[in-house]
């Protein structure tokens, strides 16, 4: 009977997995965004977190995690989800990129963060970038948006 009890736990914590990773499937690498891009350009998003930030993981909580907002990204949408802080290096337009703050700094950005931050600002995540299909920019946000927000600014990035 206990294992029989365990056996639906296990089915039904698997089923609710699964169910998390689909509605989270959207998200690409670099390498697969440069790959895509090439094939069929279509608009981007890239979303800048790190590990410590609050509202970078209110956002994936309650945001991203919303079937209209997957829905959304997942149809019209190539998304990039990155750590700001990334240790390893990326390969993207056949350049290398790295973090070359490793040994320097308690919270070392990535190249590819000070890259696509832009010396203007202090990088501050969460960090959203839309671009479109072109890959031009055209809209920076740099601070918390519910799922209200969001659909708007991807709505108006189509």
């Amino acid at each position: 009977m206990k294992g029989l009890f365990f056996l639906i736990i296990f089915f039904l914590l698997s089923g609710h997995l699964s169910a998390q990773e689909e509605r989270t499937a959207f998200w690409l690498s670099f390498a697969q965004l440069e790959d895509s891009l090439e094939v069929h350009p279509r608009p981007v998003l890239l979303y800048f977190q790190t590990d410590w930030c609050t509202y970078c993981r209110k956002m994936e909580a309650e945001v991203f995690s919303k079937p209209r907002i997957a829905a959304l990204l997942s149809a019209s949408f190539y998304a990039v989800k990155f750590d700001a802080e990334h240790p390893d290096d990326v390969v993207l337009g056949n350049r290398v990129f790295s973090n070359k703050q490793l040994e320097t700094s308690r919270t070392p950005l990535h190249e590819l963060t000070l890259l696509f931050n832009g010396d203007s600002t202090p990088f501050a995540p969460p960090l959203i970038l839309l671009f479109d299909d072109a890959f031009v920019l055209r809209k920076r946000v740099n601070s918390y948006m519910d799922s209200n927000r969001l659909e708007e600014l991807l709505n108006a990035g189509l």
